[in-house]
C-alpha cells in the first residue's frame, strides 16, 4: 500500500509508531495529485512547498516527542471558501480572482494547532451556488458530475489526492458529492464547527464538515474542529463530549439498543431502484448489528423546497448586494441568475420561511422521539453525465438535476441536525451509492457509531476510486 492509499486513521497509527513520517506522507500525496490532477481538476491551488515546509516541522516535532495528535503530520485540504493565511479565496469565481486571505478562518487555524499540513484549495460551484462543481471531474468516472458545491473536496479525497478535506454544507454540499464519489461526508450539527472565516452562502443554512474516506476518519477531525468561537454568531456554546475518534476507535460494531428509524415517506419516493436496494440492504445490515428498525414519518414534507430556497435565496442575494452590483458581469450566468432572483423576494415571504423552518425543527424533534438515528438514501440516484439537466422519474415527474440531488439532504440543512453521508455500494455502472444517517441535534455520537458499525460489517471501507496513475 502507498502512502496516499491510507485513511487517515492507518496514516495516523503509523506516524505515531514512527513507521511512516508525514514528509513521506505528503510527498506520497502530492505525487498522486500530480499524476492524477489533470483528468479530474479537483484543485485551485496546490501549495507543494509550504506543504512540504509544514510536512517537515510535524517530523522534526514528532521524532522529538511532541505529538499534537492524531491529525499531526496529515495532508489535507480546503475547500476555496474557507481562508487560510496568505493563499487565495477565489470561491472559484472572476469576482475574488485577487483575493488573499489576511488571517486564518477558525478551522484552518485549528486543523494548524492540531498539525496538519494544507495541501491547498479545492474547487467549488461558484459561491457554493450550485450542485455540480462544473470545473471537476467524478473521480469514478470523468465523464460525470462531481457532485457539489464541495466536489473538489471530495474528489481529492476519492482519487487519494488529499487524505482528508473540509468542505461547506448549505443544501447538501458535502453530503452530495461525497455520495457520488463514494467517501465519507458529514455535516455537523449547525453551529457546532465555527464559520468564522468561510465564505457564506446563506448564514442561517451554512455548515463546515470533513470528507474522509471511512466514518472513524470522520470523528478524528471533527474532534479538532469542535468549540466555541464568539467570532460566529451561530457558535453553538456546547462543547463535544468525550474523544469521538477514540470511541470509534474500538471496533464496536453491537447496535443493540439503538434505534434506526426509516422513513415510510418522502426520502424513498422517486429515487433509482438501484439506489432503493443498496440503501435497503444496508439497513438490513444494521438490522443485524443489533439495532432497532421502526418506521417513521417525515413531517411537513410539502414544505422543504419552499422552506429551503425560500431561506437560502434572500440571503444569499444580501451577502453579494455590492458585489453583483459593482461587478455582475463577473459571475457566472447561473449564480447571477439567482442572485438577481433573490431581489424579487419579499421580506414577508422571507419570514413566513423562517417561520416555518422553526416548525419543522420542533416537528424533527417529536419525530426522534420514535428513533434515534434516520437511515435513508444520501441522494436520488448516482451522478448523471456531465451536462445532463434533467431526470425524469418512473411517475413520469421531470426534475432538474439540481433539485433531485437537493431534494434529500436539505431537510437536515433546514433542521440543523448532523447528518453523515457514507458509501454503501456501487450501481450496475460501477457509480458509487451513498446512505445518510440523521441525528438529534449535537447527537453526532450516535450518527458516527452507526456508520461505524456498518463500516466494520463491511471490507471495503476507505477504497479509492479506480484511478490509474
Amino acid at each position: 500500500m502507498q502512502p496516499f492509499e491510507m485513511s487517515l486513521a492507518e496514516a495516523a497509527r503509523a506516524v505515531r509508531a514512527k513507521e511512516l513520517s508525514p514528509v513521506e506522507l505528503t510527498e506520497s500525496v502530492l505525487d498522486r495529485i500530480g499524476a492524477v490532477e489533470e483528468r479530474l481538476q479537483a484543485y485551485v491551488t496546490v501549495a507543494s512547498a509550504a506543504a512540504r515546509r509544514t510536512a517537515a516541522l510535524a517530523e522534526r516535532e514528532i521524532a522529538a516527542g511532541r505529538s499534537r495528535g492524531p491529525l499531526h503530520g496529515i495532508p489535507m485540504a480546503l475547500k476555496d471558501l474557507i481562508d487560510a493565511q496568505g493563499m487565495p479565496t477565489t470561491a472559484s469565481s472572476r469576482v475574488r480572482a485577487d483575493h488573499l486571505a489576511d488571517g486564518d478562518s477558525a478551522v484552518a487555524a485549528r486543523l494548524s494547532e492540531a498539525g496538519a499540513v494544507l495541501l491547498g484549495k479545492t474547487h467549488t460551484h461558484e459561491f457554493a451556488y450550485g450542485l455540480t462543481t462544473p470545473q471537476t471531474n467524478n473521480a469514478w468516472d470523468h465523464s460525470r458530475i462531481a457532485g457539489g458545491s464541495s466536489g473538489g473536496s471530495a474528489v481529492a479525497v476519492a482519487a487519494g489526492e488529499a487524505t482528508f478535506a473540509l468542505g461547506t454544507d448549505t443544501g447538501g454540499s458535502i453530503r452530495v458529492p461525497a455520495a457520488l464519489n463514494g467517501v465519507v461526508g458529514l455535516k455537523p450539527t449547525y453551529g457546532l464547527v465555527p464559520r468564522h472565516g468561510v465564505t457564506s452562502l446563506s448564514w442561517s443554512l451554512d455548515h463546515v464538515g470533513p470528507f474522509t474516506r471511512t466514518v472513524e476518519d470522520a470523528a478524528l477531525v471533527l474532534d479538532a474542529l469542535v468549540g466555541h468561537d464568539p467570532r460566529d454568531p451561530a457558535s453553538s456554546p456546547f462543547e463535544a463530549k468525550g474523544r469521538l475518534g477514540d470511541e470509534l476507535s474500538r471496533d464496536d460494531s453491537d447496535l443493540t439498543g439503538l434505534r434506526v428509524g426509516i422513513p415510510r415517506n418522502y426520502y424513498f419516493e422517486r429515487i433509482s431502484p438501484e439506489v432503493d436496494t443498496a440503501v435497503r440492504r444496508a439497513i438490513g445490515t444494521l438490522q443485524r448489528l443489533g439495532a432497532e428498525i421502526v418506521e417513521v414519518e417525515i413531517p411537513l414534507t410539502r414544505y422543504v423546497q419552499a422552506i429551503h430556497w425560500g431561506l437560502m435565496v434572500p440571503e444569499a442575494t444580501a451577502y453579494h448586494e455590492q458585489t453583483l452590483r459593482s461587478v455582475p458581469e463577473l459571475y457566472a450566468p447561473d449564480v447571477r441568475l439567482l442572485l438577481e432572483a433573490g431581489e424579487l423576494v419579499l421580506a414577508g415571504d422571507y419570514l413566513r420561511a423562517q417561520r416555518a423552518r422553526t416548525m419543522m425543527r420542533d416537528a424533527w424533534t417529536r419525530m426522534f422521539r420514535q428513533a434515534d438515528v434516520i437511515a435513508a438514501p444520501a441522494v436520488p440516484m448516482t451522478a448523471t453525465k456531465s451536462g445532463q439537466e434533467a431526470v425524469e422519474w418512473a411517475d413520469g415527474t421531470v426534475e432538474a438535476v439540481s433539485d433531485s440531488y437537493v431534494r434529500l439532504s436539505s431537510p437536515a440543512n433546514i433542521t440543523g441536525v448532523p447528518a453523515l453521508t457514507l458509501p454503501v455500494g456501487h450501481d450496475h455502472a460501477g457509480m458509487p451509492i451513498g446512505m445518510q444517517l440523521m441525528g438529534r441535534p449535537l447527537h453526532e455520537a450516535a450518527v458516527l457509531r452507526v456508520g461505524r458499525a456498518y463500516e466494520l460489517a463491511g471490507d471495503d471501507a476507505g477504497r479509492l476510486a479506480p484511478i490509474a496513475a
